[in-house]
């Protein structure tokens, strides 16, 4: 019997691969025989190996600002057909930023518009191959974030996004889903990690009394991207250790 998380000769794109959640699942993917490109917006993948503590090993890694749409464009002529597309770009801004217009169009732009700009250079490609988008969003779509409106509010659209885009496009052949993360070890959540009062006051919160890993967050990419989940459609599965439970 075939192994339906065999992706030997399959080709995938991570956006946002090359740090965090997206590194690990673009490693995933690599680890099953899948040809990985990620993006990341700094010049050079070896920027990434100090700074960011990334595994850049075995993927072909290209610059790209996710804003720039010719670029994306660009990217997606380059690349062409591909079987799998994850999208795991992400910011956020603290200090109560978000509630100001240049912090809350900061972060709109990158963890919404990105996201439907990127989808709709790719949806051909994907098409071609009848393969499947993967947005990462997280478990604030589902939940107010005091400090951070623009955050919540984009991940909840990315979330609705995966739902009709995922209707929309079922008819090409592109199957379309989301994870929404719960509490990862990530550059973003260090304004957490590294403050052990707020830490250990985050981890109260979790069921399963931990934070969860870049690799936990690639299972779930694994099985949305594979035969397994052939007839999954616009969903977003959460992935939080149970942190939504109550």
């Amino acid at each position: 019997m075939n192994d339906p998380l065999d992706f030997t000769g399959k080709t995938a794109l991570v956006i946002g691969g090359s740090s965090g959640i997206g590194n690990g699942i673009a490693q995933a993917f690599r680890a099953r025989g899948t040809s990985v490109t990620i993006t990341g917006t700094r010049p050079d993948a070896g920027d990434y190996l100090e700074a960011e503590d990334s595994d850049m090993t075995g993927l072909a890694y290209r610059a790209l600002d996710v804003r720039d749409r010719a670029a994306v464009a660009a990217l997606a002529d380059e690349l062409g057909m591909i079987d799998v597309l994850v999208q795991s770009q992400g910011i956020v801004r603290y200090g109560r930023q978000e509630f100001e217009r240049e912090g809350w169009d900061a972060v709109i732009d990158v963890n919404l518009h990105s996201v439907m700009d990127v989808a709709r250079a790719f949806a051909p490609g994907l098409e071609a191959r009848k393969g499947a988008m993967i947005v990462i969003s997280s478990v604030a779509a589902f939940n107010a974030a005091r400090g951070n409106p623009a955050y919540a509010a984009s991940k909840a659209g990315a979330a609705s996004l995966v739902a009709s885009l995922g209707e929309a496009w079922a008819s090409r052949g592109i199957r379309v889903n989301g994870i929404a993360p719960g509490f990862v070890p990530t550059k973003m959540t260090a304004v957490t990690t590294d403050h052990p009062e707020r830490f250990q006051g985050a981890l109260a919160m979790i069921p399963l009394g931990r934070m969860g890993t870049p690799s936990e967050m690639a299972g779930a990419a694994l099985f949305l991207a594979s035969p397994l989940a052939s007839y999954v459609i616009g969903q977003t599965l959460v992935v939080d250790g149970g942190l939504t439970l109550s």
